[in-house]
């Protein structure tokens, strides 16, 4: 739409220009000099307009932003995926492993519940290594449906940049994620 106008602006102008040829009066020269320059006015604008749109869809070209609820992944106090976070993940990550050109991130989350005795028991003691052993079996079973290992790394976040109040449980349920990212 903006290079159909551009290209209406441009033939504008060179009617412009040459209706300026011809004799004309000095008062219809006046006005048709000040159109010309409101016409090269709206033309830069447009082609900067232009430019910025180019340049935001470069940006947006191949960037991925996956968010998947932890509670969908694992059971509670676990980092073993359930069959249905497998359906889910493998569905992503089959349709994703023949043209990833970037490399992934899996980052991991929680919200900020203590660790409970059952997992302590397990070697995990805070929410930072739970969300780094869940981020790190979404990666692992990411590589095992095709996504190549040398294109995915994991990073857990544990309760740190929570997108919603730990105040309510609706709030830590939203909290509790893994986001697939492009990296970079």
């Amino acid at each position: 739409m903006i290079d159909a106008m551009k290209g209406r602006l441009t033939a504008a102008l060179v009617v412009s220009a040459l209706s300026l040829t011809g004799c004309v009066s000095k008062s219809k020269y006046d006005e048709l000099q000040s159109q010309n320059q409101q016409l090269q006015q709206q033309n830069s604008s447009l082609t900067q307009q232009l430019a910025d749109a180019r340049a935001t869809a470069a940006r947006l070209q191949g960037a991925i932003k996956y968010v998947v609820n932890s509670d969908l992944l694992f059971a509670s106090g676990s980092w073993e995926m359930k069959p249905a976070g497998q359906k889910l993940i493998a569905d992503f990550a089959r349709k994703l492993a023949p043209t990833l050109a970037q490399k992934l991130v899996v980052n991991g989350y929680t919200d900020n519940q203590p660790i409970g005795p059952e997992l302590a028991a397990k070697g995990v003691t805070s929410n930072e290594i739970l969300s780094q052993k869940r981020a790190e079996a979404v990666m692992n079973f990411m590589i095992s449906q095709g996504v190549k290992p040398d294109m995915i790394s994991a990073v857990g976040y544990g309760e740190k940049n929570p997108v919603a109040s730990n105040k309510t449980a609706g709030g830590r349920a939203k909290n509790r994620r893994v986001e697939i990212n492009s990296a970079g």
